[in-house]
């Protein structure tokens, strides 16, 4: 289909500079097996998420011709577990409150929050194509009247001062810049509204980040922050941490069993050579908006 004028004035406004441009046509072209097939298991995408919680390895076990899909369904289990560990961090919320999922790829986690919540959610991408897929997963869903996909800039969404109760990003911060990102969601959070973010992030206890993370950044075309930089850009715009987890030993055990399944991508051993040496963490980090 031939992108219109209008179109590409639009592009252009989401898209304001060439690295954009490069992660858009990353995520644009992505068809990974390992985020297709685990949501085909009950229709829900998580889309890059990873896992967390102890796999259980009775999936090894059993018939071969079957083993294959008992991981699938297993790596699934364990990604939409981490979803609802997100979700349990964002504090009360009514039917009447808005949320924001800021970088919502493929759109489970938004269709998780309006299933638990009955809120409306809106989900923001700088992928074209994931915004379109997401939206045709709500339509099915009938639920696009509480929850819609928009083409937009996480940095710049357009939304209304003070309209939303929560935000989260799920594995998204490391594509922006921390300060800009978090003053965008200063503005467009309601006072004492709740911040979630899950996120890897470079050790800076350990010094220069290590050749593992090196590789992960290279895989993903990202650029992950050292741990210290998040709590630096809260502070600086009015987000106060309430809770830090960190989630780094129950992500392992997903990255483990994702490593023996048909769906690697050949970044699984720089994952678990960062986190068992502890130059690379996995934090949740939820904040209030003061």
């Amino acid at each position: 289909m031939p992108v219109t004028d209008m179109e590409m004035i639009a592009m252009d406004k989401v898209l304001r500079t060439e690295y954009q441009k490069s992660v858009a046509d990353y995520w644009n072209a992505e068809k990974n097996a390992v985020n297709l097939r685990l949501g085909e298991v009950d229709d829900l995408y998580h889309h890059h998420h990873y896992g967390i919680g102890d796999y259980d390895p009775s999936v090894l076990e059993g018939p071969a011709e079957t083993r294959e899909q008992r991981m699938i369904e297993e790596m699934h289990r364990l990604e939409t577990a981490q979803a609802d560990v997100l979700l349990d961090h964002l504090g009360p919320v009514s039917p009447e409150d808005h949320l924001l999922d800021a970088g919502s790829g493929r759109g489970g986690t938004s269709i998780m929050a309006n299933a638990r919540f009955g809120c409306s959610v809106d989900g923001v991408s700088i992928s074209k194509q994931q915004v379109a897929f997401a939206n045709e997963q709500a339509a099915r869903r009938k639920v696009s009247d509480r929850v819609r996909f928009h083409f937009r800039n996480m940095l710049d969404t357009g939304f209304e001062t003070g309209s939303r109760r929560g935000i989260w990003t799920n594995e998204t911060t490391m594509y922006v810049d921390l300060l800009e990102l978090y003053g965008e969601f200063s503005r467009l959070l309601e006072p004492g509204g709740r911040y979630v973010c899950i996120t890897g992030c470079s050790n800076d206890v350990k010094g220069m980040r290590s050749k593992a993370v090196s590789k992960i950044d290279e895989h993903y075309t990202c650029n992950i922050h050292p741990r210290s930089e998040y709590f630096k850009a809260m502070a600086a715009n009015n987000l106060v941490p309430i809770n830090v987890v960190d989630l780094t030993a129950a992500t392992i055990p997903y990255w483990e069993l994702r490593a023996k399944s048909s769906v690697t991508t050949g970044i699984e051993e720089a994952f678990l050579t960062a986190y068992k040496e502890g130059s690379f963490h996995y934090l949740l980090i939820a904040a209030d908006r003061i």
